[in-house]
């Protein structure tokens, strides 16, 4: 599933948000998008668990803040 995250304020640790989510799906995959103002999240953990993540490497946010975004995934390359 994916999901984004707007972000206000100044960026988040990129970095150590992908380490916590990969803590539960080490296939997951984090980044910001060329705008600078939304983060992209691809993980298969709920949205509780990666709520829970986030907080754990210090950029809470709130369940409303989290929007689920359809997978844009073909499934060609098998992932």
């Amino acid at each position: 599933m994916q999901s984004t995250i707007r972000i206000t304020g100044s960026p988040p640790d990129v970095g150590a948000i992908e380490e916590a989510i990969r803590a539960a799906d080490p296939a997951a995959l984090v980044d910001i998008d060329p705008t600078g103002r939304m983060l992209r999240i691809a993980t298969s953990i709920d949205a509780v668990q990666l709520l829970g993540a986030m907080r754990k490497a210090g950029y809470p946010v709130k369940e409303d803040q989290l929007e689920r975004v359809p997978s844009e995934c073909c499934g060609g390359c098998g992932g």
